[in-house]
């Protein structure tokens, strides 16, 4: 999405006009539907700011621009090197306080630019305009100093908006980049807001004695971010209360970091669950990579959080993409059947791609339904023995992929790149699902779930799977 001349689009009255020369003027794959009030707003604007400027009608703005993984949007955005203008229009009288708040809101998003952020909004059923300070405070002001700031913005942002808002800047996991979750430096989907308020409210249900013991939890894909979650529903209950995190992943030296820097909260993984049975109570309970978790120590969390009086929530992974019997581990299910238990459901893929959410469920299970007509960010090579196969992980890494072998030492952890092998123990049934020995299919799919951008297949001396895979990648099903 590119910016557009606001003036030229004021100049026009009639709807299905305007729709079309800002799609032209902007580039957008959709036509955007401006309401008659926006219209009206947008030309108040332009017949105010062209009273204190004589440059109006050449100055561009990304109009009604929406970060799409996050749906937040901003109505003007103007960017160039040292700083940003944001101006948002008000057609009716709005509390200060609703301005205050979006304009700080507002200001922490475009805060990953790492620019200057001069913040506006226009009132046109008042003729107000304010401005935020650096405190965060609203300030009444004046359009010569709206005019002057966008006079001294030149050489301006022209190209596609979204490439200053990838999904890196903004949308982490606590166990790849520790620091900017400790500094906050990270934003929450609608729909994870959403969960959070739920799960939140009931727990300050249970707080007044409203109902039984508090048990909920949220699940999803690898890749819906689930773990961010998690964590920040964690780190905004311990500012009141002690809090531990149950991780049944691998202890990695992230979460290590985690415990050190972060006082609030107790960090364990299965390895030290007899420290957290002598550390005494804690008043609210969170566990990580639920789906890991064996009977025997469910029982005991929930017989500990009963005798506590703590609400438990739970974090866990679907597998319901592998076949039923390579589900070593049912956490899932066991978690699900705990009595009263609240789930809620993450579907929106953060990380990973619809073109690569969409491949990985066919490699796992041939039959889904699911063949698109091309894959261009997967890559597929067959190896004849394990020299080959050697060779060819190499010139993957050379060229920036992450070879993973195990996927719980990497888990909650994304790549742009990831490689990964299937070896001769590999075999599809007859039912579609691919299987394989012990826990090297579970292996695969949550490796290659890690990936962000592109996936690369080694197939050692196994050429069934392999022209398997070659027909899912041209969308051959059934046809050879």
């Amino acid at each position: 999405m590119k910016p557009i001349n606001i003036y030229a689009l004021t100049r026009l009255d009639e709807p299905r006009m305007q729709m079309k020369l800002e799609r032209q003027m902007s580039g957008r794959k959709h036509y955007l539907k401006i309401k008659e009030w926006e219209i009206q707003d947008l030309k108040a604007f332009c017949t105010k700011l062209e009273g204190v400027s004589d440059r109006v009608y050449e100055m561009e703005f990304f109009y009604s621009f929406v970060m799409q993984k996050l749906g937040k949007e901003f109505d003007l955005l103007r960017v160039n090197a040292e700083y940003v203008v944001n101006v948002e229009l008000k057609s009716q009288d709005v509390p200060d306080e609703v301005v205050q708040k979006q304009l700080l809101q507002n200001r922490h998003y475009l805060g990953t630019l790492g620019r200057t952020i001069y913040s506006y909004t226009f009132v046109s059923g008042q003729d107000r305009l304010v401005r935020l300070s650096n405190s965060g405070r609203l300030v009444e002001t004046h359009w010569e100093e709206l005019a002057e700031v966008l006079h001294r913005q030149t050489d301006c942002y022209e190209s596609d908006i979204e490439e200053l808002f990838k999904e890196d800047k903004y949308l982490i996991s606590p166990l790849t980049d520790p620091g900017r979750f400790l500094r906050q430096e990270y934003f929450l989907t609608s729909q994870q807001k959403d969960i959070k308020k739920h799960i939140l409210k009931k727990i300050k249900q249970a707080d007044r004695g409203e109902g039984q013991l508090c048990v909920q939890g949220f699940t999803g894909l690898p890749g819906t971010g689930k773990t961010i979650l998690l964590y920040d529903i964690a780190m905004q209950l311990s500012w009141r209360e002690k809090v531990c995190i149950l991780h049944f992943g691998s202890w990695v030296k992230e979460l290590e970091q985690l415990d050190e820097r972060l006082k609030r909260i107790d960090f364990y993984d299965r390895s030290m669950l007899e420290e957290w049975r002598s550390a005494g109570r804690y008043a609210v309970i969170c566990v990580d990579e639920g789906h890991r978790i064996d009977e025997v120590t469910l029982q005991e969390i929930m017989e500990r959080a009963a005798a506590w009086n703590a609400p438990v929530i739970f974090s866990y992974d679907r597998e319901d993409a592998i076949s039923p019997q390579e589900r070593l581990q049912d956490g899932a299910r066991m978690i699900e059947a705990i009595p009263g238990y609240v789930a809620y459901q993450l579907t929106n893929r953060i990380r990973v791609n619809s073109e690569l959410s969409a491949f990985i469920g066919c490699v796992m299970c041939k039959k889904n339904g699911n063949h698109r007509r091309e894959y261009p960010s997967v890559s597929l090579v067959y190896a004849n023995d394990s020299a080959e196969a050697g060779r060819f992980l190499h010139n993957y890494e050379a060229e920036g992929y992450v070879y993973i072998q195990d996927a719980v030492e990497v888990a909650r952890k994304e790549f742009d790149r990831v490689v990964m092998r299937i070896d001769v123990t590999f075999r599809y049934e007859e039912t579609g699902y691919l299987r394989s020995e012990g826990e090297a299919v579970r292996n695969l799919f949550h490796g290659m779930s890690r990936a962000k951008k592109n996936v690369a297949l080694v197939v050692q001396e196994n050429e069934k799977v392999f022209e398997t895979i070659l027909e899912i990648l041209q969308n051959e099903k059934g046809r050879l």
